[in-house]
């Protein structure tokens, strides 16, 4: 029960309009290969860009990405949280460490509030195939402290 809770606090975190009412601009990520990714910043204080190298809906295992922003937390710890729905039901949650204190995986890990994070390079996941779908993304970054680093809504579709 705890865990229902949790997903639909964290879903309703994620896609919850600013209290100034206004929404980042939503951002293509990829359109093509019976594919298209868009996504939206869910934090009220800023934006931040991604992209990925490939577009289709059969993804390798090693994807090249590029990711950049402004810290607003120190990241001694980081930390990703991911959960997948489709129609409303709730199908994939996954929680994954990027930085830990003891185990730095990247060369961002450590820096300090007001830094820049930019990667450009490999994650490594399970090649897979996108079934046909429409599919909801609600993807948080938080460090140590639970404090929100970035957070993004995600549509996937694939026909």
């Amino acid at each position: 029960m705890e865990g229902v809770i949790a997903v639909l606090l964290l879903a309703w975190t994620l896609i919850s309009p600013s209290s100034s009412g206004k929404a980042w601009p939503p951002h293509t990520v990829c359109r093509g290969g019976n594919l298209e990714v868009f996504y939206q910043s869910c934090d009220p204080l800023q934006d931040f860009g991604f992209s990925v190298d490939q577009c289709s809906k059969h993804l390798k295992s090693n994807l090249n990405i590029k990711l950049g922003f402004i810290l607003r937390e120190d990241i001694k710890e980081l930390f990703l949280d991911i959960a997948l729905f489709t129609k409303g039901s709730s199908i994939l949650n996954f929680s994954y460490p990027i930085c830990e204190e003891d185990l730095p995986k990247f060369s961002f890990c450590g820096r300090r509030k007001g830094e820049q994070i930019y990667y450009a390079g490999p994650i490594n996941n399970p090649g897979l195939e996108i079934l046909e779908g429409e599919y909801q993304v609600l993807l948080e970054l938080y460090n140590e402290n639970r404090a929100t680093v970035a957070c993004a809504n995600a549509t996937v579709i694939c026909s």
